[in-house]
């Protein structure tokens, strides 16, 4: 059938979110992507939901993604815990921030922080628990929501290119579809499909290093875990005002991780391994040659803040999304044609919430049941 209640372009979490909210209103939906399966940020990063750390419009999205990954582990059978997230500690100026970030945050004594995190003693001076926050395994989650929605009657047209849309149609290279809505949720490739919108609004893209290693902890890791390097990248930390002290002695005292706009998080997958970054380099087309000198890094603040050995690293890939001067890109391009994308790195916390109210914005709001449709 070359017909569909809604059309998405783009398999990424926000096509997999907007497939979602439109199925359980009992539309018929097709999912158009290029590849075979669901290949770029959203199986990229590190599968950390930081819900808690976000702010305002950012927030509303998180919360909302929140209860959506919660029924989706459910319904689709894939690994999420309630972890919620860490942040270690080793300066006066990062508690100083933790401090003042109110509720849903709480504090921990470093005798604390060590039991949850394999860490260093020296140096650590305490830490916090950010609670709201979830953990899944992005490769595996991603290709399980793909086989749940196929389930609920959603049709998956892989290996299929989405040449151009306008009002109620997608035009692709197996032939054109007919469509009530159209969502484009493409990330960056908004810039390759819809060029006038992109430039507008300013949308490049941000490649980021990143890598997966093995390595010999004394006890898991229970949580994602944040420095003092994600405090001054997050709405809820970077924006208060002891956040400023903080980032002027970062980068004073360490201009090379500066210079890679450091974001120094882990977080540890099911069997063991334990990924590490992240870099990031803005630009309308990054490089694809990745620097040692970030993995270096990555390899040297892991085994100074860790009680470990040296990792053994297993993977190193690059990542690719969005980025503009505003954290999401909601627009109605024409008449049936809704552009969705988060335009900063929060896509996987975000990416669910931001299509539900969206959809629901244009299609109403969603049975009390989830559904199958006819």
């Amino acid at each position: 059938m070359n017909r569909a209640d809604v059309v998405v372009a783009g398999s990424g979490i926000v096509g997999l979110g907007a497939a979602y909210a439109a199925v359980r209103r009992g539309l018929r939906v097709i999912v158009v992507d290029r590849t075979d399966a669901p290949v770029g940020a959203t199986i990229r990063n590190f599968g950390h939901l930081c819900i808690g750390a976000q702010e305002g419009e950012a927030r509303r999205y998180a919360d909302a993604s929140r209860e959506l990954w919660l029924r989706l582990s459910r319904d689709a059978g894939f690994w999420l815990r309630e972890s919620g997230t860490l942040v270690a500690a080793r300066h006066e100026d990062e508690l100083a921030v933790l401090e003042t970030a109110g509720d849903g945050i709480r504090m921990l004594d470093v005798d604390e922080l060590l039991r949850l995190a394999p860490l260093r003693r020296e140096g650590l001076l305490g830490g916090a628990h950010i609670e709201t926050d979830l953990q899944t395994d992005p490769r595996t989650a991603a290709s399980a929501i793909v086989r749940h929605l196929v389930s609920l009657g959603v049709e998956f047209r892989f290996r299929t290119a989405v040449t151009g849309v306008r009002s109620h149609r997608v035009d692709t290279t197996r032939g054109p579809i007919e469509a009530g809505l159209v969502v484009v949720a493409v990330n960056h490739d908004v810039d390759q499909l819809l060029p006038g919108l992109a430039e507008r609004v300013g949308v490049e893209r941000c490649a980021l290093d990143m890598m997966r290693a093995a390595v010999t902890l004394r006890h898991p890791l229970a949580a994602p875990l944040l420095t003092g390097w994600s405090l001054i990248r997050y709405g809820r930390f970077a924006g208060a005002p002891e956040a400023a002290a903080l980032r002027e002695r970062l980068h004073g005292e360490r201009p090379d991780l500066a210079a890679l706009d450091l974001n120094q998080m882990y977080t540890q997958l099911p069997d063991g391994t334990l990924i590490l970054g992240d870099s990031h380099a803005t630009a309308p087309a990054p490089a694809p040659f990745q620097p040692e000198a970030a993995f270096a890094a990555f390899l040297a603040e892991a085994e100074a803040l860790f009680d470990m050995p040296a990792p053994r690293v297993i993977e190193r890939w690059q990542g690719v999304y969005a980025k503009a001067a505003g954290e999401f890109l909601v627009e109605r391009v024409d008449d049936g044609v809704l552009a969705l994308a988060a335009t900063t790195g929060i896509g996987m916390t975000t990416g669910l919430g931001l299509a539900e109210e969206n959809l629901t914005a244009a299609l109403g709001a969603a049975p009390a049941r989830e559904g199958t449709p006819s």
